[in-house]
């Protein structure tokens, strides 16, 4: 049964209990489940009001409709933004990142089963999770720096902007299981199903997600050309370095996935993508103090 976070709000998070766990769902599927002030702010409640339910063993994340969550909603920031309410961005941000905050500390084991569209924020709520579900439908990307934002994770995902399907996501380990879209109610069922003993177990849940992931079409697609290269390439301190190493392998090996990169780099917002590599670099250093300083 699904329950709203408040009588008084519109419910854009939804719950349902089942046994030994706490199914979480977004729900704004006209929006692709994009995050807007008020569904952080219910979900924060959420999550926070669960994490000491000796009840509550475990949680899955899963969004309602074709997207998991295709990242912040964008439109409602600039619109108030431009309308004068100059702290909201800020406000909107430091809600964002204390719900990534919760997610990445959270004492209980988070299975996001992560089928169609995630982008931006949408990976920020998924990639904290110990089980990281994804489906044929599966489209991830970190577009921000096309549109004039600053990407905070993935020097090649976030310089380039680029999509990346389910089994690719496996491949680079950014999700831990491949799952067709058709079984994943049989997954979920087996899931609730589990004895209450078992259900904080991730030893249990893995077993029983094993039990429906395909390992057969990730081993045939081999990535691991495409990763010696991303490895090298952006490695590299600088932006400009990483164009250059990309030139050099462009004409070497002549693959269309290697100008797509240099395409989307070049044709990005040149402040954003320098500060994206900055904070990346820097958090390589020192993961727990990020700070940028402009000269």
């Amino acid at each position: 049964m699904a329950l709203s976070v408040s009588n008084k709000e519109e419910n854009m998070v939804t719950t349902e209990g089942i046994s030994g766990g706490m199914k979480v769902i977004l729900n704004r599927p006209r929006k692709l489940n994009a995050l807007n002030y008020q569904l952080i702010v219910q979900m924060l409640r959420m999550l926070e009001s669960h994490e000491y339910d000796p009840t509550i063993k475990f949680i899955i994340l899963k969004g309602n409709g074709k997207a998991f969550c295709a990242g912040g909603d964008v439109t409602s920031v600039m619109t108030l933004t431009n309308a004068g309410n100059w702290s909201f961005g800020a406000n909107f941000f430091r809600k964002q990142y204390s719900l990534d905050y919760l997610l990445g500390t959270y004492k209980k084991p988070l299975i996001a089963i992560i089928n169609g569209i995630v982008m931006g924020g949408g990976a920020g709520l998924s990639m904290h999770a110990a089980f990281r579900i994804v489906t044929e439908n599966t489209i991830f990307a970190m577009p921000e720096a096309s549109i004039g934002s600053v990407p905070d994770v993935g020097e090649y995902v976030a310089l380039t902007g680029v999509r990346l399907n389910g089994i690719e996501l496996v491949q680079c380990g950014l999700a831990t299981h491949f799952v067709h879209s058709k079984d994943l109610a049989s997954l979920e069922n087996a899931l609730s199903m589990m004895a209450s003993s078992d259900a904080k177990n991730t030893t249990k849940i893995s077993e029983i997600i094993n039990k429906y992931a395909n390992e057969r079409d990730i081993k045939t697609e081999n990535a691991n050309s495409r990763l010696e290269i991303i490895n090298k390439c952006f490695s590299r301190e600088t932006v400009e370095d990483i164009l250059l190493a990309l030139e050099t392998f462009a004409v070497e090996r002549n693959e269309k996935w290697i100008f797509d990169a240099i395409k989307s780099i070049k044709s990005a917002s040149p402040l954003c993508i320098k500060l994206a590599l900055k904070l990346v670099n820097q958090n390589k250093v020192n993961p727990h103090k990020l700070q940028v300083k402009m000269s």
